[in-house]
């Protein structure tokens, strides 16, 4: 029996000694680690105090709905995509990176984008990729824009008001409109694009600017029948002044 005892203590003051042995190694070796190839579905980038700075994912693991993220609710409504999200040193989502694409009955969607948010708000810079085709028709065009967004813009405000309208809008319609006005005004939801480079929906290529209302106002372009043409518009969207001048 002391025998059995005397065994029984020395293996278990061994097992310790193994155990500590490879914990220490294993906090000695917790500095740069270098892989060959990793595979990972997604990749939360923090800070030390744990503030979330920027998220790499994959398509199931693209935070929304009720997910949340440095404590502050994400986009309800928003498509899971696989890419990235960035976020500012107060936590808020500040821009992001997505990409999609896949074939349909008949033919295919895709596209790219990369967007900066304003301060607790949303984009007012974003590079885009679209190629949309259908049967025959095919559409591919990439911008860059830029946008004015409203002074009181919040991320969360924007979002209550959002929902209260959607809700509204499925009464009255036309309250809704009303009231989207008033928030508009007091410059709590809205924007507007202010500068397009790149190609538009009629197939020009150019620079475009808008008023802030977002109406066309200048496009200096390349049609596609290659001629140049620079156009000026009223608020009504009629052109006022072009050149060349159309020939009589």
């Amino acid at each position: 029996m002391n025998r059995e005892v005397v065994f029984l203590r020395a293996f278990a003051v061994a097992t310790v000694a193994v155990i500590v042995l490879i914990t220490s190694t294993a906090f000695k070796n917790a500095g740069n680690q270098k892989f060959n190839e990793i595979d990972v579905e997604r990749i939360n980038i923090v800070e030390k105090d744990g503030t979330v700075k920027m998220i790499i994912t994959n398509v199931e693991r693209f935070p929304n709905g009720t997910a949340k993220i440095n404590n502050r609710p994400t986009n309800v409504e928003r498509k899971k995509r696989s890419g990235m999200l960035f976020f500012n040193e107060d936590g808020i989502e500040c821009g992001g990176f997505i990409y999609d694409g896949k074939k349909s009955t008949n033919g295919h969607s895709s596209g790219l984008s990369l967007t900066y948010d304003q301060y607790d708000g949303d984009q007012v810079i974003q590079l885009l990729t679209q190629d949309y085709r259908e049967a025959d028709k095919r559409f591919v065009g990439s911008s860059l824009m830029f946008n004015d967004r409203p002074s009181k813009e919040s991320q969360s405000q924007t979002a209550q008001i959002m929902k209260e309208l959607d809700e509204l809008g499925k009464k009255d319609p036309k309250a809704a409109e009303e009231k989207y006005k008033m928030y508009e005004t007091k410059g709590l939801i809205g924007g507007a694009p202010r500068v397009m480079l790149g190609k538009s929906r009629s197939e020009n290529n150019g620079l475009f600017l808008f008023d802030d209302k977002g109406r066309p106002r200048a496009m200096f372009y390349v049609d596609k029948s290659n001629n140049a043409k620079l156009d000026f518009f009223d608020d009504k969207g009629n052109v006022i002044s072009s050149f060349p001048q159309k020939s009589k």
